[in-house]
């Protein structure tokens, strides 16, 4: 919105042209999210505690967890109203990037509200099941990535990016870009949602990965710098370091009231957006591998439930004393706060790491 007053009023004052600044809409953006989950928290925790939208607690999980018993969840609610509303304002609408990530935001955080509300019926920590869950993210990623393809307008827009390399760019088939473009965006959505069991846990690496994300996108939608770091231009990425600097301030607002110990969880209908979101924009990018160096400790995550399942399944064995693997340093007697602070560290350092790659070329 903020982005057409400028390109309307600019005629009636030249200072106006500072609202289409792309910087200065970061900055109103992320901002603006922050406020509204400041001020919105309090809101909504009384109101889910109202509704009586508590965590239920798994009878296997580790005791610590049973005093989390209670607490309201789906504050997911928090981090997408303030995200979608700052996008809104202050995002260039006519950018079909926007929409595309604005879509699978809603789409999947209305799969996971559904899951949430599930599991407060049932009062379980049960909603639905892995396959429907799965059918439907995948049928949302069918959609999104069905018309990121046909509407791309130029090669780099469907093409693989090797890290490491100056013109590995690799040209997809629709099936293939398809195919791996809903790998990354269900299993990103997944990742995130296994990683969401402690307090801050999962909130703050997505943060670092959102911004991370949108250097690279500004990165590449400018000509000057994409050139220096010989990646290719996507003249319209660079609207999605908007959507990012929402999610940054989303992300720090909810946070606010998600640190230990929470005052209220995001539940799936946040985690399976947050997740989705990150996956969408690395995507957009086509900087898949980039990104799952990023978001190394969403990848270790799931990795330690499939190799808890198939151990057990193969072997008769578990490999951890309980999966995901942040269950396993709570019952090794790590104190929760030393677990989410080191995985936060891990991923600072993953995402200096994959940002090198930008240069290692």
């Amino acid at each position: 919105m903020f982005e057409y007053l400028g390109t309307v009023l600019v005629s009636v004052d030249p200072g106006f042209d500072v609202l289409r600044y792309l910087t200065v809409r970061t900055i109103g953006g992320t901002l603006t999210a922050l406020l509204i989950s400041i001020l919105l928290g309090p809101v909504i925790i009384n109101f889910l505690k109202s509704m009586q939208f508590q965590q239920y607690v798994r009878d296997d999980g580790p005791q610590s967890h049973y005093k989390k018993k209670g607490t309201p969840t789906m504050g997911g609610l928090l981090i997408l109203s303030s995200l979608i509303i700052s996008t809104l304002l202050w995002a260039d609408l006519g950018n079909r990037y926007i929409w595309v990530v604005l879509f699978v935001t809603v789409g999947f955080s209305v799969i996971g509200f559904f899951d949430d509300y599930l599991k407060i019926k049932l009062k379980s920590s049960d909603g639905l099941s892995s396959k429907q869950k799965i059918f439907f993210q995948s049928f949302i990623a069918l959609l999104a990535m069905t018309y990121l393809y046909f509407s791309a307008e130029i090669p780099p827009e469907t093409s693989f990016i090797v890290p490491f390399f100056k013109d590995a760019i690799l040209p997809m088939s629709p099936f293939l870009f398809i195919f791996t473009g809903m790998f990354v965006l269900v299993g990103s959505s997944n990742a995130v949602n296994l990683t969401d069991g402690l307090d801050g846990l999962a909130i703050l690496p997505s943060v670092l990965i959102g911004g991370a994300l949108g250097l690279i996108a500004y990165s590449m939608g400018n000509q000057l710098v994409s050139d220096y770091l010989y990646l290719p231009h996507l003249p319209l990425s660079g609207e999605l370091i908007v959507f990012c600097g929402a999610l940054i301030g989303s992300g720090i607002g909810f946070l606010w009231y998600n640190t230990y110990p929470a005052q209220i969880f995001m539940g799936d209908i946040g985690s399976l957006a947050l997740g989705a979101i990150l996956g969408i924009i690395a995507i957009i990018l086509r900087h898949e591998l980039v990104f799952a160096i990023m978001a190394g400790v969403f990848v270790i995550e799931t990795l330690s439930v499939a190799i808890q399942v198939i151990s057990y399944k193969t072997r008769g064995k578990r490999v951890f004393l309980m999966a995901p693997i942040h269950h396993h340093y709570e019952l090794k007697g790590w104190a929760e706060p030393k677990i989410i602070v080191r995985f936060w560290i891990i991923t600072l350092v993953l995402i200096l790491i994959a940002l090198a790659t930008l240069k290692l070329r």
